[in-house]
């Protein structure tokens, strides 16, 4: 009891003193803007070899222990209790929208289209850029960010095509394989949250802010990272 008032404690302290410092990392408010969604594109062109995306989507299920009095709300696929976080990450590993908190046998997709993101998907409120140009073609294409098989698939939100064996060279196997590569970042991302991997012996609420200091914390980190290498190589 003493070690989990100590962690929630520790937990609020964090978030307030990230929320007060002049450090922190941009929101998605802030990136909600054309030229900031260009400029992830790009880095996934560069990087991953993915045009015209802007994030990569993804669940995970955060353990806890049994919440009291709560049935089987918690209790997922995997036979343990726990709290979904559902996140959007960028080229660099980078969050760039986080909600966590969701009980977890509450499938992925059904996360998704409950949290404030889709709504805004939905309603064109992103202020994603205009259509453009793949590399070396002259139709343009949307905008999108990238899921696996369990999502939807929309104008701004693609996912595999016929996930399955398909033949060495064939254009759904490349597409597919790009696509996964593309998308593997937001699985890449969460595994800082191995430090989790034990049930946390916290109430959702408070496991909630837990998982949402180590998502501040993160990029945080690589948000300081990025302004120390430019000051050692300005321009």
């Amino acid at each position: 009891m003493g070690r989990a008032r100590s962690r929630a404690g520790l937990t609020h302290m964090t978030n307030g003193a990230i929320a007060k410092s002049d450090t922190s990392p941009p929101t998605v408010a802030t990136l909600s803007t054309e030229d900031a969604w260009v400029t992830i594109a790009q880095e996934f062109h560069e990087k991953w070899n993915f045009p015209n995306c802007v994030g990569g989507i993804g669940g995970k299920h955060c353990i806890i222990q049994a919440p009291i009095k709560s049935g089987s709300h918690f209790f997922n696929y995997k036979s343990t209790f726990s709290v979904v976080l559902m996140a959007i990450v960028d080229a660099n590993y980078n969050f760039t929208f986080a909600d966590v908190g969701c009980q977890g046998r509450i499938l992925d997709d059904r996360v998704f289209r409950n949290t404030t993101f889709y709504q805004k998907l939905q309603n064109n409120e992103l202020n994603l850029p205009n259509d453009q140009s793949l590399p070396e073609r002259q139709k343009k294409m949307p905008f999108v960010f990238v899921a696996d098989d369990a999502y939807p698939l929309k104008t701004h939100l693609m996912k595999p095509s016929d996930p399955g064996t398909h033949a060495g060279g064939s254009e759904k196997r490349i597409y597919n394989y790009r696509l996964s590569r593309a998308r593997r970042i937001v699985e890449n991302a969460s595994a800082v949250f191995r430090v989790l991997r034990k049930p946390m012996l916290l109430q959702p609420d408070k496991a909630s802010l837990v998982i949402m200091a180590w998502v501040n914390l993160e990029n945080l980190c690589y948000y300081n990272q990025i302004k120390h290498l430019s000051s050692l190589w300005p321009g």
